[in-house]
């Protein structure tokens, strides 16, 4: 094995003067002035209230602690580093999974659902089925850093996947993804086919055509239509920013810890804010603010897929969350074996609802395998 493909040992050990320095930040913020009424965006006084529990009661070692409870390790793809979490199962013959996180997301996406994922049996779970768990932060997302080379797109991510998985020794395996995680996952179908068994995503990101008449979709297409506006219409701005001028908005987040939470907390609603803050002190800490946009980008950047996805798909879908429009998302993708829709849980349903999400993981895999 050449030094490039050598798999290193890892652990988080952020410096004391690092978090001195961002409570220090925070203690020190030029809050801006806001208008009277709503709709504005992230209001000031949620901003305050998630800076004053960051700066003073937030317990950044805590949550390091608790992800180095797994092990860790970095290697070097196509360039650059990569940090990700890999959990064996105890299990014999367990089956290898790798789980991609989204923005503004990181690896502490999944960390719910490692041990009823790896170890069914202590969780209560029937052992027959148990999975080696590979979970890598995206390049330029947390501690695989900023990438010294531009356009990794979804493609070029999941061509790392693939050579992350071979270089661990897995020939076959699945892809699990939410948020970024729902886009590379189908690209690692089409890059590696033969490698990967299955796909298991919570959004299938399939946009409506522009001519595309609601007169001819299922009354459960035309709501998901509807809400698909809903979020293009009201939500949607910082994916347009990101799009364009990441670099523009990279210097304010990489400046800033209180502008990086108002901008990130837009679209972690509904996530204790324990969680979020964790998400947002590692895109703080490892110093990739600014870099984690450029996904944004790139993905726009990317040629057009080179063929539809081959290999079987399931979607899960969650309330809160973009909704998947059926008749385009078949479209898109012809494999579609398993579409789930739960009435709980919410776009980041592996903190919302893990049991949800283990189980309908677990049955798709299950089906696939047997």
């Amino acid at each position: 094995m050449s030094r490039d493909d050598e798999v290193r040992p890892f652990r988080i050990d952020v410096p004391d003067d690092e978090l001195v320095a961002l409570r220090d930040r925070l203690a020190r913020v030029r809050w801006a002035p806001e208008p009277d009424g709503a709709g504005y965006g992230v209001p000031t006084a949620r901003v305050r209230e998630l800076v004053e529990h960051w700066r003073d009661r937030y317990d950044w070692r805590t949550w390091e602690a608790r992800i180095n409870s797994h092990p860790q390790f970095t290697t070097t793809i196509d360039g650059t580093n990569v940090h990700f979490l890999h959990v064996r199962s105890p299990e014999p013959d367990a089956f290898p999974l790798v789980l991609s996180h989204g923005w503004p997301g990181s690896v502490v996406e999944f960390l719910d659902v490692i041990g009823p994922l790896t170890d069914p049996r202590r969780h209560g779970l029937s052992d027959d089925l148990a999975f080696d768990v590979v979970i890598p932060s995206l390049p330029n997302f947390g501690f695989s850093g900023p990438t010294p080379d531009t356009r990794w797109g979804p493609r070029r991510i999941a061509r790392a996947w693939a050579t992350l998985m071979h270089r661990l020794g897995y020939a076959r395996y699945g892809a699990v993804g939410n948020d970024w995680g729902s886009f590379i996952s189908p690209e690692l179908g089409r890059v590696a086919p033969d490698a990967v068994v299955g796909v298991h995503v919570t959004q299938i990101f399939s946009a409506p055509d522009a001519g595309l008449e609601p007169a001819q979709l299922s009354p459960a297409d035309r709501a998901a239509l509807d809400g698909w506006r809903w979020v293009e219409d009201n939500m949607s701005s910082y994916s347009h920013v990101q799009a364009q001028q990441p670099q523009t908005l990279a210097h304010a987040l990489s400046d800033s810890p209180a502008g990086l939470l108002g901008w990130n907390s837009q679209v972690m609603d509904g996530l204790d804010v324990e969680v979020l803050l964790t998400h947002v002190s590692i895109h703080w800490l490892s110093g990739t603010a600014g870099s984690a946009l450029r996904i944004y980008a790139e993905e726009d950047r990317q040629s057009a897929p080179d063929g539809p996805t081959t290999v079987p798909l399931g979607l899960a879908q969650f309330p809160n969350d973009l909704p998947a429009i059926r008749a385009c998302a078949e479209c898109a993708h012809s494999t579609i074996v398993s579409w789930n829709v739960y009435d709980r849980g919410g776009h980041y349903v592996a903190h919302q609802a893990p049991d949800l999400l283990t189980a309908d993981i677990r049955a798709f895999f299950a089906s696939l395998l047997s």
